[in-house]
């Protein structure tokens, strides 16, 4: 059985991760940014501008092209997904799954949302639940 840190490295082994700054960029050149915390975490600390709001537990069913409750932005196995959380561990997690459901594009973001802010990004205030 492997531990959650070896389950942690090999899944970041498979991620090209980005830095906030990074993420900016892919969001403006039109990345999904998908942000996973639970709504009572979005409210308290903000979220990115532009992302979308998918929690953890239904990530899976929205970002697969083949599902029946994939979301609309949800097109092809090529577009590109930034998974983010508060500091970068759940979010490497989520996105080596979608890797498994065959999105070859999804990473996630260094530090999560706590690395966004330290690097003087914008937030907005979380207005919904998902």
């Amino acid at each position: 059985m492997a531990t959650i840190d070896e389950l942690l490295r090999a899944a970041r082994e498979r991620l090209t991760r980005l830095s906030a700054e990074q993420v900016a960029v892919e969001l403006a050149a039109g990345a999904l940014v998908v942000d996973i915390r639970p709504f009572k975490q979005r409210r308290e600390f903000g979220q990115i501008p532009g992302s979308l709001a998918i929690e953890r537990n239904v990530l899976e069913w929205r970002l697969d092209p083949a599902s029946e409750s994939r979301i609309a932005a949800a097109t092809s196995h090529e577009i590109t997904v930034i998974v983010v959380c508060h500091e970068g561990y759940t979010s490497s997690l989520a996105a080596a799954s979608l890797h498994d459901l065959g999105l070859r594009y999804a990473t996630d973001l260094v530090g999560g949302v706590s690395a966004w802010k330290a690097a003087g990004l914008p937030v907005v205030e979380a207005d919904s639940e998902e």
